[in-house]
């Protein structure tokens, strides 16, 4: 069986469960400024675009925030509430800040479809970049105490399916959605 009759039996599963009215529906972000959350540069891409595109050279056509990504493999017709009209050939470049209460060996886990990148303090931690169906690629980076920046970039190329997770294990934890309310600095020092 192909990869591509694959994710159309997968997204059509998806579907079918996304159409409970009482499950949390999965969004990218909203238009809603939220501080502490990342911020999401959208940007529309071309047709065929094959990897992340250079987002310098790009004028956004919008912004959202988000406190977390977490948007598990769906099927593409969902849409993308907040986000753009689109279904497919456009990218998001989400930045922020997160504070690590104790040093040591972090882990993270990305999944996506198509392309993603992830980036800590401006290094590449996890290269899951190209067109390709849902998609888990895991990194490491060690971190010491205080403020760290962090970059999501992430393009959603043909139809099908998408998704958009990512996980972050503290030393000695487990994997878990990543969620910048979590990771805020102390009150008072």
């Amino acid at each position: 069986m192909s990869i591509v009759v694959i994710a159309r039996i997968l997204g059509l599963i998806a579907g079918l469960l996304a159409q409970d009215p009482e499950a949390p529906r999965a969004v990218f972000g909203i238009t809603v400024v939220i501080p502490s959350a990342l911020q999401g540069r959208i940007y529309h891409i071309r047709h065929n675009t094959k990897k992340l595109p250079d987002f310098e050279t790009m004028k956004p056509v919008g912004t959202i925030y988000a406190t977390s990504l977490n948007i598990p493999p769906q099927d593409f017709r969902q849409g993308f509430p907040e986000v753009t009209k689109r279904f497919e050939w456009f990218a998001i470049d989400y930045k922020g800040r997160f504070w690590v209460e104790k040093g040591g060996d972090y882990g993270f886990s990305l999944n996506s479809d198509d392309g993603a990148n992830l980036y800590i303090d401006q290094e590449l931690v996890i290269d899951n970049d190209g067109q390709h169906p849902p998609r888990e690629r895991i990194g490491a980076v060690r971190l010491d105490r205080g403020v760290h920046e962090i970059r999501v970039s992430y393009f959603q190329g043909p139809r099908y399916q998408v998704a958009l997770v990512l996980k972050m294990a503290r030393p000695g934890e487990e994997l878990r959605i990543f969620n910048t309310d979590e990771m805020k600095p102390p009150a008072s020092p």
